[in-house]
């Protein structure tokens, strides 16, 4: 059995979600042969990029891959509410450490 990786979980959800792989391919704006290129875990010549990702996680309703990032890094990922979403923002603090705020 292999270990689970970023890359392997975002190529299950490109391969065997239920939006074709090819339709997500246009959906992104990517050549569907450029796109499993970038998904594939074993092509070391073309890697994902955390834009790619994230309208993948978008467009698929998926974040699978974000939980995983979040685990392995000792963090666990809490939704919020639309309600919410929209009171926060988000900013950079020292030692790359991200923390939510109300906005206003």
């Amino acid at each position: 059995m292999y270990r689970k990786n970023v890359t392997r979980i975002v190529q299950d959800i490109v391969l065997d979600g239920e939006r074709p792989a090819k339709q997500l391919a246009a959906e992104i704006g990517k050549p569907y042969s450029t796109l499993l290129r970038e998904v594939n875990p074993f092509d070391k010549n073309a890697k994902l990029g955390v834009e790619t990702l994230l309208q993948i996680m978008k467009l698929t309703k998926n974040v699978a891959p974000l939980t995983f990032m979040a685990q392995e890094m000792g963090y666990a990922l809490v939704p919020v509410t639309k309600a919410a979403r929209a009171e926060l923002s988000f900013c950079s603090v020292q030692g790359g450490e991200v923390r939510a705020k109300a906005a206003g």
